[in-house]
């Protein structure tokens, strides 16, 4: 008794938790747009791309820090424990403590450090450009997704629609097989397609609720939120403006890509230089500061001078052909990042020209697909009507129905194609459309 009173007490602070959780969850009404400006600023792998550019930045200035002047200072304190340094002629002189402070400031530059300043600018700017680039990425993202829920939700509309036709259907062949009007291998038919679509519903709606989850993964919000969409599918599926995008042209210039190997260019060019510049001297200068103090009744021999400047010239000589090697070793880089360049300039008007045939051939596809779906349901509906009146077999009724969830499956795979071939080309073209 005692057990069945702990399941029941467990199963309803269960159900209230669920409800109080249900109670506070958030719900966010967003268009297409507010969905990717969401993302843009919650979005976690969004937020690492920015630290990257940060992480750059600091290491920039650790860079420029390095040549500008460096300031230490020091104390120390040293006691002899009343020891007297003696003479032959009986002369002492008392150790007393003694305690010293002193102060450097020091300043080294070398061409190389400043070569290294200008280097850690390119990575600033790489770090940027892959920051934007991951923020197309996830505006990209969010609009496949957020199309995808619009058509899942259309397709469970229209088989909700076709799911209340045929159920009509079986009810007044139901009664017409009780009737004896019909035989019951139709009502059996009929039956098996309203379990078909039945089943094509519930599997719409579970990808439905996972498509859902993966929107607010993207977005970054919270799991327990409720997500509404307002821009409708119509307004998603420009299909015009989807296929001015082929017709703009292709600026490699604006593809992030590119964009990175540019600078990854500039990068083994400042390298190159870099090495030769392990041949020039590094420059150095000081000045310290000393201050003496005895702590003793008699002041002790002071020998250390208050005060000192001094520079130095460090110049490279020889070693080994080490630089040499590294020179080498710079340029054939620069060399591969060069033909890797080409390469990449050959095979981005390629993949332009195949994203624009993907597009235009996916849009063409949508279209077909689209006016199928619509001429599908208007054959079921009519073999319905024709069906209750008795001027269509059961056989025509199931052929439409079958035509009709085939239709809205190419439908959606059309949809999908539509989307994914415009992201593909929008990322191409470094835009967002």
């Amino acid at each position: 008794m005692k057990v069945k009173q702990l399941f029941f007490a467990l199963l309803f602070s269960a159900l209230g938790l669920s409800t109080l959780q249900a109670q506070n969850a958030e719900t966010l009404r967003l268009s297409l747009s507010e969905s990717q400006q969401y993302a843009v600023q919650h979005n976690y792998s969004l937020q690492n791309a920015s630290l990257d550019v940060q992480k750059a930045e600091a290491a920039k200035w650790q860079t420029l820090s390095s040549m500008l002047p460096q300031v230490s200072s020091s104390f120390d304190y040293s006691n002899m424990l009343g020891y007297e340094m003696s003479f032959m002629n009986g002369i002492s002189i008392p150790l007393n403590p003694y305690g010293t402070f002193a102060m450097t400031a020091s300043v080294a530059l070398s061409a190389s450090q400043i070569m290294g300043t200008l280097m850690n600018d390119i990575s600033v700017k790489m770090s940027d450009i892959n920051q934007r680039q991951s923020e197309l990425t996830t505006r990209t993202g969010v609009k496949s997704v957020y199309t995808s829920i619009l058509v899942m939700e259309e397709v469970v509309s229209l088989l909700d629609s076709t799911l209340g036709n045929m159920l009509t259907l079986q009810e007044a062949t139901r009664k017409s097989v009780q009737a004896g009007a019909v035989e019951s291998i139709e009502l059996d038919k009929l039956s098996v397609q309203v379990a078909t679509l039945r089943n094509s519903i519930t599997s719409n709606r579970r990808a439905l609720k996972m498509l859902y989850s993966s929107l607010i993964l993207q977005l970054g919000a919270d799991g327990n939120t409720q997500l509404v969409l307002t821009t409708p599918l119509e307004q998603v599926m420009n299909v015009d403006e989807a296929a001015r995008l082929t017709m703009g042209g292709f600026n490699m210039q604006d593809n992030y890509n590119y964009q990175l190997l540019e600078e990854n260019e500039k990068l083994s060019q400042m390298q190159v230089t870099n090495a030769w510049l392990q041949f020039t001297p590094t420059v150095t200068a000081f000045y310290q500061y000393n201050a003496k103090t005895y702590f003793g009744r008699e002041e002790g021999m002071n020998m250390t001078p208050p005060q000192m400047v001094g520079a130095s010239i460090n110049l490279p000589i020889f070693q080994s052909g080490s630089r040499l090697a590294a020179i080498r070793q710079a340029k054939i880089s620069q060399q591969e990042n060069a033909n890797t360049k080409q390469q990449t300039e050959d095979a981005l008007q390629v993949q332009f020209n195949q994203d624009c045939y993907n597009l235009i051939s996916a849009i063409e596809s949508y279209q077909i697909q689209k006016e199928n779906l619509s001429v599908t349901k208007r054959v079921l509906d009519n073999i319905s009507n024709k069906y209750r009146i008795g001027y269509a077999s059961n056989l025509e009724v199931t052929n439409a129905s079958t035509d009709f969830i085939t239709a809205q499956s190419n439908y959606v795979q059309a949809v999908m194609e539509v989307v994914t071939a415009q992201i593909a080309l929008e990322n191409l073209l470094g835009k967002d459309k």
